[in-house]
């Protein structure tokens, strides 16, 4: 992966490159930044760069091709990926499970793009209840396998994504790694939380920070790799507020954005018209949707309370809405108003530790409903 690939980011990018350039590359370094910035894209295009792959390809020497060719694959023999994982069933009981357990699926994951999520990962091996972790069979098998010589005569680099996962004997054991590298070998550290992890690390690494990406260089990833026109590149850039996960959840044609939106504009229609039959079944529905998912549609309707009350002092700056939603607040906005808007803020807010606490989600919906009646006609 090529710099130029990571979206926004160039001075992180070039200040990367100029410590390769120069032959002043730390031993370790960790990469911090909030999430959707492009940490782990920045992370695998400065491998690739120590590993030879260069933006002009005239740059890259015969001998070193089919070292580049690897490299593109994300395949090479001195590039090494830990990363969280979780015992399955079928291992046996002294199995130490490490990376090289699921890096099959892992290769398969990160080829369709660097920017994803814990959530999206643990969902693509099957993980259900169970905690991922970092375990201590991971430092062994990154001992062993930086102890070789490099397979190209160059760099040996260990890209570990979620540092913070690792297990109190892990990162024992890792601390005598970076305290102890072997010749030529970088470790990138790719962490959501560095604040979890022990400060022995923490204090053995150069820490690089990134900020948010901006928002027209996020508008011009959404035109030029996505094909948007312009209009809609904007919007979706300024709904993203830095974050590139957040462009994509907005292009997901079946985002469960969309089902919240509906369920949100049917509750207030049914409100403010005191359908109390039609209501019920909007409270057994929404019963069905899972706590999980329940918790994600009230922090979506408090979102859309926020946002309609913005949209009343007619400053598109501070509005954060698709075209779909901004349609529905055009006529609905007044609706939420300073007599109001606290109240039913606070009576969403109640809502949602309550489900966390099984209440029962038909009585708990109803309830809510039954108090925006009073709420929704206040002026």
């Amino acid at each position: 992966m090529k710099f130029s690939e990571v979206i926004g980011q160039q001075q992180v990018a070039e200040r990367l490159q100029q410590l390769a350039d120069q032959q002043r590359v730390p031993h370790a370094i960790m990469i911090c930044g909030p999430q959707g910035a492009g940490k782990m894209a920045l992370a695998i295009a400065f491998a690739s760069y120590l590993l030879g792959e260069r933006e002009d390809e005239t740059q890259i020497a015969e001998k070193e091709r089919n070292s580049v060719a690897m490299v593109r694959k994300l395949e090479h023999p001195d590039l090494h990926f830990s990363f969280p994982v979780f015992k399955t069933k079928s291992m046996s009981a002294d199995h130490k499970v490490t990376s090289d357990d699921f890096m099959k699926d892992w290769l398969q994951f990160i080829k369709q793009g660097p920017y994803f999520t814990l959530n999206q990962w643990t969902g693509t091996i099957g993980v259900e209840n169970q905690q991922t972790k970092i375990y201590v069979g991971e430092s062994d098998l990154l001992t062993r396998k930086l102890s070789l010589t490099a397979s190209q005569g160059g760099y040996k680099v260990a890209i570990i994504w979620l540092p913070e996962k690792m297990n109190a004997e892990c990162a024992n054991k890792m601390l005598k790694l970076l305290e102890e590298p072997t010749p030529r070998t970088v470790f990138i550290l790719v962490p959501e939380e560095p604040e979890k992890i022990i400060e022995t690390i923490r204090s053995r690494t150069q820490q690089i920070y990134i900020k948010a990406i901006q928002q027209e260089e996020i508008k011009k990833a959404l035109i030029r790799q996505r094909g948007l026109d312009e209009q809609n590149a904007t919007r979706i850039a300024r709904m993203a507020n830095g974050n590139w996960l957040k462009a994509l959840e907005e292009l997901d044609s079946e985002n469960e954005k969309r089902q919240f939106l509906e369920l949100f504009i049917s509750l207030m229609r049914l409100t403010y018209t005191k359908q109390l039959g039609e209501l019920k079944t909007w409270s057994e529905n929404v019963a069905s949707l899972g706590r999980e998912k329940q918790k994600r549609m009230m922090e979506y309707f408090l979102h859309m309370v926020r946002e309609n009350f913005m949209y009343n002092f007619n400053q598109p700056q501070l509005s954060y809405m698709t075209q779909d939603e901004e349609n529905f607040a055009s006529k609905f906005a007044p609706f939420i108003n300073e007599a109001n808007v606290i109240q039913i803020t606070e009576q969403m807010q109640r809502t949602i530790p309550e489900i966390t606490q099984n209440a029962n989600p038909k009585i708990l919906f109803y309830d809510m409903a039954l108090q925006l009646i009073i709420l929704i006609r206040k002026k």
